[in-house]
């Protein structure tokens, strides 16, 4: 046998050895979504609507890459449409959701989670009361974005002992609350901080501490995905450990944060901003 045989027959059977192969995985190409009204998260790219930009989706590419795989992050509609997307396997990838039993039965959970999300009670300044447990929300008048969730241990609070009114925006809630039509509104710190500035409300309002909860966001994969596999999940798995200890997602936060804030000073109407958490 010559030397280029010998040499062509080694390679062959190399490229069938476990880890040598450069894309071990069943899929090339990955297909993501999520909640399109989630910034600094995740949001309409104005350039392109029918794909989604920020955190979220700048983090799942850099793990694309790193891994050989190109990402798509779409807009497939409404977060619940986009749920449904994901359930069925039509799209392999939540780019951001947080941890809930149903989920569990329909998707595999990425760990760690990329970043972890505090809700906090936001007042008037010159309104603020001492909080030092959910029961001291007890007796005051109170309001949230339609169909946002604190984490299942709080909404369960809430339904039995709150009294809170649904508004279909942060900026309407804030203006209840410095009207005085309410005493406290149930938000993010960070995007209600960003929205604050934005509006120019950051000195009249202020976060109470401590936060209401602390929810982890994480990637998640279907079980319906046709890329679903060991190598897949193990090979996202390690890299979302190795980002997350080098602090990558909280630097793409900060980039994002301030890109969505410099959205926000075009002249367009602020009506739209801010839906529902995940």
């Amino acid at each position: 046998m010559s030397r280029r045989l010998q040499l062509a027959s080694l390679l062959v059977f190399l490229s069938f050895l476990p880890g040598l192969t450069t894309a071990a995985g069943k899929c090339e190409r990955l297909v993501a979504t999520g909640n399109p009204e989630y910034p600094p998260y995740l949001w309409r790219d104005p350039q392109d609507p029918q794909h989604l930009i920020g955190t979220n989706a700048d983090l799942l590419k850099q793990i694309g890459k790193e891994l050989g795989l190109k990402v798509d992050v779409i807009y497939t509609g409404s977060w619940s449409k986009a749920q449904d997307e994901v359930r069925t396997g039509r799209v392999d990838l939540f780019a951001g959701a947080f941890l809930t039993i149903p989920r569990l039965e329909t998707m595999d959970y990425v760990h760690p989670a990329f970043l972890q999300t505090q809700s906090v009670v936001w007042v008037k300044r010159d309104r603020a009361f001492p909080l030092g447990t959910w029961d001291d929300l007890r007796g005051r008048n109170g309001s949230k974005l339609i169909k946002s969730s604190f984490g299942e241990s709080f909404d369960r609070f809430a339904k039995e002992n709150l009294i809170l009114e649904p508004i279909p925006n942060l900026t309407q809630a804030y203006q209840q609350l410095l009207l005085d039509r309410t005493d406290y509104v149930l938000y993010e710190r960070a995007r209600g901080l960003a929205l604050a500035d934005t509006l120019g409300m950051a000195d009249d309002l202020v976060a109470l501490e401590p936060p209401i909860s602390s929810e982890g966001l994480y990637l998640t994969l279907s079980h319906n995905s046709a890329c679903n596999d060991p190598w897949l999940r193990g090979q996202l798995a390690k890299k979302m450990t190795e980002l997350v200890a080098a602090g990558v997602p909280k630097a793409l936060l900060e980039r994002n944060l301030e890109r969505w804030k410099a959205s926000q000073m075009q002249p367009v109407s602020t009506s739209e901003l801010l839906g529902s958490p995940q």
